[in-house]
C-alpha cells in the first residue's frame, strides 16, 4: 500500500526502512522536480522562476532559496493542506512524525494482554475516551442555536432539524454537524445563506462552500469561534427519518457504537470519510456495521458483551477481502440480506445502475447510498490492510509486551492537534450549573464558563445556597415558634375571659345559676348500663 496511508509498525523500524524510507523521498522529491522543469505556463498561470535546480538535492546543506516552489524552505510539508481540513489526518506519517509527537495513543491506560481479550480491552477504552464530553456537546448546541437563528430572523416560516451522528451520538471531536431546514422556497435560497453567514460572522468566507450541483445541494461551513464544520441542506426528510431507524439499531446491537466509533476514526485519518471526495458516509459505514452484525454467524451483534477484538478483525476481512463488490448489494431492511445488483437495477429511476458499492436505501426504495463513493475500492483496501496488520499482531508471538505501541495503534492514531484541540474546549466550553431559583445570576448569564473559573464559581454558589437554606430554615422555625406561642397566648386569655362572664353572670342572677352551671361529664359503663336496662324490662 502506498506509504503515504499505511504505518511503518514498531518492529519493522531499523537500518533497512530508513535506508527505504530515504529513497522513496528521494524519489518523491525527483518527481516534483521533474514535473516543475517540464511544466508549461499558459496564458492563464504564473511563469516558473527563471533558476532552476538540474539535480537531486540530497543532502540538507543544500540551498533552497532558490528554485521550484516545492523545494524552499517556506514552502508548507506535504499534506499540510489536508491536516488543516482534517485535523485528525495522519497522512504521510511516516514522512512527518511531528504530528504524533505525544505518541497518538492517548487513550492507552494500561499494558493490554496479548491476543483478541488486550484487542479487546483496547476498543472499550478507545471508546470512553472519543465519546463526546459535556463541554463538547454544550459547545455544539451553541452553534446549532446560533446557526438556527440566523436563518429564523431570515425566514420565520422556515423549521430547522437535526440529524446525523450529533442527534444519534455517535460523532468524533471533529465531526461536523448535519442541519436541514425545511420550508417553501421557489429556488433553494443556499448563495443567500452563504451571504447571510458571512456577514453575521458565524462563517469566514473562505470556509463556506455552496454544493448546488451535487445530488443534495448543501451548504458547508465552518464555524469561526468553534471551528466545528456544519453541513446545511433543504427539505430532507430522509435524514430526519434516518435517525429514529439508527436509534433502534443501536438499542438491538449493543456492539454498535463502540465498532462505529473504531471504524469512523479509521477512516476520518485516512480521509475516507466524505462522499464528494470518494469515501463513503457515516450513514453508510453505520449501515455497514449493522448488516455485518445482522448476518454474522454466531449471532455475536446481539449479546450485551462481546469480544470486539473478533468483531473488528471479523469486520475487516468480510469487506477487505471477502465480500463481493462487483455483483453483490447489500440489504440491511427485513432482517438484512445479500442481494444480486440486477435485482437492485430493477428499483432504480432513469435506468441508472448500481456502485461498486451498493447498499440498499432502508428508507428509500431504489436509493443507492453508495452512488457518489467512487472511491470505495481504496476503502476496501484500506480494509485489507487493517485485517493483514491486525490479524499478524494478533497471532504473533513475537509481539513485545513492554512495547510502548499497542495493538489498535497500529491502524488507530489520535494527532496532537485533536488532543490539544479537545483540551481547549474542556476549558472553553464547561456547561453553567443548572439553578433551580428564577432570577438568579447564574440563571440569567449567558456563555461558558472557564474550567477553574467554573469549578469555583459553582462551589461559592453551591456554598452560598446552602448558608441561604439554614438561614431560611432557622426563620421558619422561628416563626412556627412564635406562632405556636401567640396561639396558646391568645387561648389562654380566651378561656379566661369566659370563666369571667360566667362568674360575673351567676352573681348577677342567682336563680339560673343551676341552670348555667356547666355539667360535669360522667363516665359510664356501657356494660352496666345494659344490665341495668334488662333488669328493668323484666321487673
Amino acid at each position: 500500500m502506498d506509504p503515504r496511508v499505511s504505518w511503518i509498525q514498531p518492529e519493522q523500524l531499523g537500518p533497512a526502512t530508513e535506508l527505504w524510507m530515504t529513497f522513496w523521498k528521494t524519489l518523491q522529491t525527483y518527481k516534483r522536480v521533474s514535473d516543475s522543469v517540464n511544466y508549461k505556463p499558459t496564458p492563464y498561470s504564473h511563469s516558473m522562476p527563471a533558476h532552476q535546480l538540474d539535480f537531486i538535492p540530497l543532502s540538507g546543506d543544500t540551498d533552497r532559496t532558490s528554485g521550484p516552489p516545492c523545494l524552499k524552505e517556506s514552502s508548507p510539508p506535504r499534506g499540510g493542506k489536508k491536516r488543516r481540513e482534517n485535523p485528525a489526518s495522519t497522512y504521510d506519517i511516516n514522512y512527518s512524525r511531528e504530528i504524533i509527537n505525544r505518541g497518538g495513543m492517548p487513550w492507552k491506560n494500561n499494558i493490554y494482554p496479548n491476543g483478541v481479550v488486550g484487542l479487546h480491552m483496547e476498543i472499550c477504552e478507545f471508546y470512553e475516551y472519543m465519546k463526546p464530553t459535556d463541554a463538547e456537546q454544550w459547545m455544539r448546541e451553541n452553534v446549532i442555536k446560533q446557526v438556527e437563528q440566523l436563518i429564523r430572523d431570515e425566514w420565520s416560516h422556515a423549521r430547522v432539524d437535526v440529524f446525523g451522528s450529533f442527534k444519534t451520538g455517535l460523532y468524533l471531536p471533529t465531526s461536523d454537524i448535519d442541519l436541514v431546514v425545511f420550508g417553501e422556497w421557489p429556488d433553494l435560497p443556499l448563495w443567500r445563506l452563504r451571504r447571510l453567514l458571512i456577514e453575521k460572522g458565524i462563517a469566514e468566507e473562505s470556509s463556506v462552500k455552496v454544493l448546488d450541483r451535487a445530488a443534495v445541494p448543501i451548504v458547508k461551513l465552518r464555524h469561526a469561534e468553534t471551528d466545528v464544520k456544519v453541513d446545511i441542506s433543504f427539505n430532507m426528510e430522509a435524514g430526519v427519518r434516518s435517525v429514529v431507524l439508527i436509534k433502534s439499531y443501536i438499542s438491538e446491537y449493543p456492539a454498535l457504537p463502540k465498532l462505529v466509533f473504531v471504524l469512523k476514526q479509521f477512516l476520518l485519518q485516512r480521509d475516507l470519510n466524505e462522499v464528494w471526495t470518494g469515501g463513503i458516509s457515516s450513514y453508510s459505514l453505520i449501515l455497514l456495521c449493522v448488516s455485518f452484525l445482522q448476518l454474522h454467524p454466531r449471532n455475536e451483534g446481539r449479546k450485551v458483551n462481546p469480544n470486539l477484538g473478533v468483531l473488528l478483525i471479523e469486520f475487516f476481512e468480510l469487506y477487505g477481502r471477502q465480500f463481493n463488490f462487483m455483483n453483490i448489494g447489500i440489504r440491511v431492511k427485513n432482517g438484512g440480506s445479500y442481494i444480486k445488483k440486477e435485482e437492485v437495477r430493477k428499483q432504480m429511476e432513469n435506468g441508472s445502475t448500481p456502485s461498486i458499492l451498493c447498499i440498499e436505501d432502508p428508507l428509500t426504495p431504489g436509493n443507492d447510498l453508495g452512488k457518489g463513493s467512487y472511491g470505495a475500492l481504496q476503502v476496501k483496501q484500506a480494509f485489507e490492510y487493517a485485517y493483514r496488520v491486525l490479524n499478524n499482531a494478533v497471532l504473533s508471538s513475537n509481539y513485545p509486551k513492554d512495547c510502548l505501541h499497542s495493538t489498535l495503534s497500529r491502524i488507530l492514531k489520535v494527532t496532537d492537534q485533536v488532543i490539544e484541540y479537545r483540551q481547549e474546549i474542556r476549558k472553553s466550553w464547561t456547561r453553567p450549573p443548572k439553578r433551580n431559583t428564577a432570577g438568579s445570576p447564574s440563571s440569567l448569564s449567558s456563555g461558558p464558563i472557564s474550567g477553574s473559573d467554573g469549578a469555583e464559581a459553582s462551589m461559592e454558589s453551591s456554598s452560598i445556597d446552602s448558608e441561604e437554606a439554614n438561614v431560611r430554615s432557622k426563620e421558619v422555625s422561628t416563626t412556627s415558634d412564635k406562632r405556636e406561642h401567640h396561639g396558646l397566648k391568645r387561648n389562654t386569655e380566651k378561656t379566661k375571659t369566659v370563666k369571667k362572664c360566667s362568674e360575673a353572670s351567676s352573681s348577677s342572677d342567682p336563680e339560673k345559676r343551676d341552670v348555667r352551671k356547666p355539667r360535669k361529664p360522667v363516665k359510664r359503663d356501657a356494660k352496666r348500663n345494659k344490665e341495668v336496662f334488662v333488669t328493668r324490662n323484666v321487673s
